[in-house]
């Protein structure tokens, strides 16, 4: 066990750059981008500097440096990538909804997004200040997957919202457990996995190119994954339930490394997607409007969502119309959430949906290589699940608003309306800095003969 432990960080003596400095500069320029869109929406719009600019970019500044500070001084040896790209899309999916906030004047959404935001910050510098090292999660396993459950069913018991039945609503305050859901299942997982994966990978029947474990060891996750793919699908949460799927089979892969669980997840996915696709009214209509999403025009009623979105995009060109001189606010009361890349797409062009993709990209490999620094089970199927969460995210959402599957009602990270998404967006990053400063981290020296000091691992 020592020496497995021992090799997740770098050798002694070995001097590894903390790169705060290099953070902080991507700060730096990450907020003054978010003000610059900001400055750029209001002079497209009315030929003013908004009158609320200059708070608009302390906020974001104190809040990116408060931010900083706590990785600084709680986790130094942290990737200095995963904070600036976190504050650049939350900054920039602050500036796109105040856009669409310009165009509907009884429906204000970025001051409200901006106090999830600033409750999001919040929760990370919790994460990292609390958390010192991600192994203690794997204790509470089993208390995680209980308390996702619950979150999961929950929202069965209040009214549907555009169909579904994810929201619980009190008062004037309404949020998704299901969000907070995920992040608890990826802590299960890594766990359940990391402590089963020899028998996962070689122990019972081989079948074709698959190993099939014994039921007794894949037997317990399986059950879980069910029941909560069962909850979301009583809730017609079609696109979490995709998104748990796909989490599941990724750490399922990673845990055994056998390439027959992908096929075998590709194949359920299809079964799953073509059964609910033609037995569920509210699935069937989204397959539906996705083989045709003109049907509404050749039938005189107008375009409807899909098509006004791939409007959008067509009308954005290579390098848009410019912020704030688009018209995507006419895909109606999803723009500023499910449908909000539209609007990237129409005024940044294909250029800046290139650039959000790259960032996204470069958000989850930075998580997949803090993994892979691991030498832990499970912090490297925790990082590898979280950023597998982000991944599937963004997948999924681009793929329904650009015509490729069919729409599932989720969030774009960071960018979307949606304060449930962006605190939860900000707690997964806030692992990942968790996890990549212990990756990165040097490993210590006993005093008296420089030898490696034993770490010692958390029981499996």
């Amino acid at each position: 066990m020592t020496a497995t432990t021992s090799a997740e960080r770098p050798p002694p003596g070995v001097l590894v750059p903390k790169r705060r400095g290099v953070e902080l500069s991507l700060l730096i320029g990450a907020v003054l981008l978010s003000v610059f869109g900001y400055l750029d929406v209001g002079l497209a719009r009315s030929g003013a500097v908004p009158p609320d600019a200059a708070r608009y970019g302390a906020g974001l500044g104190l809040l990116a440096l408060v931010a900083h500070l706590a990785v600084r001084f709680r986790a130094p040896f942290a990737d200095p990538l995963l904070l600036p790209i976190a504050v650049l899309l939350n900054g920039l999916g602050l500036v796109l909804i105040y856009r669409l906030d310009l165009e509907t004047p009884r429906d204000q959404a970025a001051a409200t997004q901006l106090v999830w935001s600033t409750l999001g910050v919040g929760l990370f510098i919790v994460v990292v200040v609390l958390l010192r090292d991600h192994r203690t999660l794997q204790r509470y396993a089993y208390l995680s997957v209980a308390a996702a459950l619950a979150l999961m069913i929950v929202p069965i018991f209040f009214p549907a919202v555009n169909g579904a039945k994810i929201w619980i609503r009190l008062g004037g305050l309404s949020f998704q457990p299901g969000e907070f859901a995920k992040i608890l299942l990826a802590v299960f997982f890594a766990a359940y996995l990391a402590a089963n994966r020899n028998a996962l990978a070689y122990t019972g029947r081989r079948f074709w190119r698959l190993q099939l474990p014994t039921g007794r060891v894949l037997g317990p996750i399986v059950a879980i994954w069910l029941l909560s793919v069962g909850v979301l699908i009583l809730e017609r949460d079609l696109g979490t339930s995709l998104l748990f799927f796909g989490l599941f089979v990724i750490m399922l892969y990673v845990a055994t490394g056998r390439t027959g669980w992908i096929a075998v997840g590709l194949l359920l996915a299809g079964l799953g997607a073509f059964a609910v696709g033609s037995l569920e009214p509210h699935v069937h209509s989204r397959v539906e409007d996705w083989l045709n999403p003109f049907a509404s025009i050749e039938a005189g009623d107008g375009p409807g969502q899909l098509a006004q979105s791939l409007f959008a995009f067509a009308a954005g060109g290579m390098l848009g119309t410019g912020l704030g001189l688009g018209h995507s606010v006419l895909i109606g009361f999803a723009a500023k959430s499910d449908f909000i890349l539209a609007t990237a797409g129409e005024e940044l062009g294909l250029v800046g949906l290139t650039a959000l993709f790259l960032l996204y990209a470069l958000l989850v490999a930075r998580g997949y290589r803090a993994g892979l620094a691991l030498r832990d089970p499970f912090g490297r199927l925790l990082a590898i699940g979280l950023a597998s969460i982000l991944a599937l995210q963004v997948f999924v959402i681009a793929g329904g608003v650009t015509g490729l599957i069919p729409l599932t009602g989720m969030a774009m990270p960071f960018l979307a309306q949606g304060g449930s998404s962006v605190v939860t967006n900000w707690v997964i990053v806030a692992l990942l800095i968790r996890v990549s400063d212990s990756a990165r981290m040097p490993r210590p020296e006993t005093p008296e003969t420089g030898v490696i000091a034993p770490i010692a691992e958390d029981a499996r």
